[in-house]
């Protein structure tokens, strides 16, 4: 009886076991085993709303803009591509995107590796690292704004710390006019963001380093491998998803310059030191052709997403 009856309870257990996998598909099908699907898209509904209020809708009104005339004051018509083909024509907009490009290669690796350098300082666990750390981040917390009023009271001929330092180590006579020459404005602009914006990259490296294993740097110091070679072979490696990110919010800050240019040289002399933000802003609220600025706002848009797009595949990590 033993022997007889286990296949047939072997059948029913495959019976049930057969109607309850169906019962658990369909009920996978036809959503969660816990909420229907209509909560989900209930509890999503608010960020969607903000996306489409603040996001969506001023992006395509901005589209619209750009395909008018439309002054900051006054009626507008609308006269299709005509702003984005005088882009091809604008000699000035042309210039600051090269200028902007050249802003960008001279700021970018030293950001990166100025700030390695300070993570690689403040990384140990020793005395007076903590101090370290919110020394190198202090200036980033000031805010390139703020370091921007100083360096135009710092960089007055005669007077400024910059010219009265220089002229004690017999560099200058201490008179020089920083910020009416476009070579001598762009150093001092490009030396201002680098020291500015590497404490927001020491941040980002240093939590990237405090996540690699202790015992890898173990293994290479028993390996007798030297400072140069676990940095090289173990901590870049190891980080290159941080650095990848580090670069890419460096090239979009760049192209994104606006208030340092602002403040120190106003694009001066001329459009010598205008990068894209600041000549967009001088076509809509100086010249008041808000949708010549606006199409040129969509171009800026479009560019910059190729390139980051562009540093993500360049940067991925490769199996």
């Amino acid at each position: 009886m033993a022997l007889s009856g286990a296949p047939v309870r072997t059948q029913a257990g495959s019976r049930a076991a057969s109607r309850g996998g169906v019962k658990l598909r369909r009920r996978r099908g036809g959503g969660s085993l816990t909420h229907p699907a209509s909560t989900g898209w209930l509890l999503v509904s608010p960020a969607l709303l903000f996306v489409a209020v603040f996001v969506l809708a001023p992006l395509l009104f901005a589209v619209y803009i750009s395909l008018t005339n439309w002054p900051l004051i006054g009626s507008y018509r609308f006269i299709g591509l005509s702003n984005y083909a005088a882009i091809l024509r604008d000699a000035t907009f042309l210039h600051s995107v090269l200028y902007t490009l050249l802003y960008t290669g001279i700021v970018t690796l030293p950001i990166l590796v100025v700030g390695y350098l300070m993570a690689v300082v403040v990384r140990a666990r020793r005395r007076g690292s903590t101090l370290l750390r919110t020394v190198f981040f202090l200036p980033y917390v000031i805010g390139l704004s703020v370091l921007s009023f100083i360096t135009v009271l710092e960089a007055q001929p005669d007077s400024g710390a910059i010219n009265v330092v220089l002229r004690a180590l017999g560099i200058t006579n201490g008179s020089t006019a920083w910020l009416v020459d476009a070579k001598l404005g762009t150093a001092l602009i490009c030396a201002l963001v680098i020291w500015g914006v590497s404490g927001l990259t020491m941040v980002m490296l240093v939590s990237g380093m405090q996540a690699i294993p202790r015992d890898t740097y173990e293994s290479a110091e028993v390996d007798v491998a030297s400072w140069w070679e676990r940095e090289w072979h173990i901590t870049i490696p190891m980080l290159q998803r941080s650095i990848a990110m580090c670069l890419i919010l460096s090239v979009i800050g760049s192209f994104l310059a606006f208030t340092q240019f602002f403040i120190l040289t106003q694009g001066g002399p001329g459009t010598a030191t205008t990068p894209i933000v600041m000549y967009i802003y001088q076509r809509a609220f100086v010249q008041l052709q808000v949708g010549a600025a606006t199409a040129l706002s969509i171009v800026l848009v479009v560019v910059v997403g190729l390139i980051s797009a562009g540093q993500f595949w360049l940067l991925r990590e490769k199996h």
